[in-house]
């Protein structure tokens, strides 16, 4: 049985870690560098970095954090936000991070996927998935230009389907896609992603859980590792995205940067609960 993976996530803007809800009211919240340091020394498996403001201009600043970083840690980095290009990743690997994660230029072109896993390999591919439960009424939600491509309609979001469904999301949850979820990540799989970050918008930041049924759904329908976000309050909602949802991994970001818990006593709660960590 593979170790499941704890993974703390950072958002960086202008070369600092900034906390907020949804990007608004941001305050500052240390160094990354130095916020890397210290969950490399409590045991975290991995770490993500989230560029929130990754304009060209500023791309400079994640690729210096990000080779300051892997000078003193040694856990694998993924970074995201804004990667629009292959040579965005090339830079971003080159600077040292292990993984880079995909979001919305995923979802405006699939076939970057594709492209991406070819020349760099699906092992560095993370594919962020924003998941929001679809409503009867999906009339403000909008298509994509690639929709009648004969190989990318099958996730297509059908408004007339019945049944629980989950719609892409864009813009902070803002923004409905006609694109479902479920098929979309199984979707990037077979376009060669290696990874699926999965978020229930619907969750993130309420800190009541993660969406159980939503991460257990995407995580029988791929055969690739899937890291729920979205929802982390407690350790028992970590213990319940690793054994109900059957997540690989489990993303947060509050618990422990506000040091609620630390990622050392978050492996130990979760071994106690039978749960395969690292210590």
């Amino acid at each position: 049985m593979f170790a499941k993976r704890i993974i703390p996530c950072l958002d960086v803007k202008d070369g600092r870690v900034v906390k907020g809800v949804s990007f608004v009211n941001l305050r500052d919240a240390g160094d990354p560098v130095e916020n890397a340091k210290f969950y490399d020394e409590q045991g975290a498996d991995e770490l993500i970095f989230l560029d929130i403001t990754a304009s060209h201009e500023k791309r400079k600043i994640i690729l210096d954090i990000v080779m300051r970083t892997a000078e003193d840690v040694f856990m694998p980095l993924t970074v995201g936000g804004g990667i629009k290009t292959l040579d965005d990743i090339r830079d971003l690997l080159n600077a040292g991070c292990d993984k880079v994660s995909i979001n919305t230029t995923a979802v405006k072109d699939p076939y970057f996927i594709s492209r991406a896993a070819a020349k760099f390999g699906s092992q560095c591919i993370v594919v962020a998935v924003d998941a929001k439960r679809a409503v009867a009424d999906m009339s403000d939600a909008t298509g994509e230009d690639w929709a009648d491509d004969q190989s990318l309609r099958d996730v297509r979001l059908e408004p007339s389907a019945e049944g629980l469904r989950w719609a892409i999301s864009t813009h902070g949850g803002r923004k409905m896609k006609l694109i479902d979820a479920v098929k979309w990540a199984k979707k990037m799989e077979e376009l060669g992603a290696g990874e699926i970050m999965l978020t229930s918008m619907d969750k993130d930041g309420t800190k009541d859980g993660y969406d159980i049924e939503l991460t257990r759904t995407i995580s029988e329908t791929v055969s690739i590792p899937v890291i729920a976000s979205g929802g982390a309050g407690t350790l028992h909602h970590l213990y319940e995205a690793l054994a109900e949802g059957k997540a690989d991994a489990v993303l947060a970001a509050s618990i422990f940067h506000f040091r609620e818990f630390t990622v050392k006593e978050a492996k130990e709660y979760l071994k106690s609960k039978g749960i395969s960590v690292r210590l």
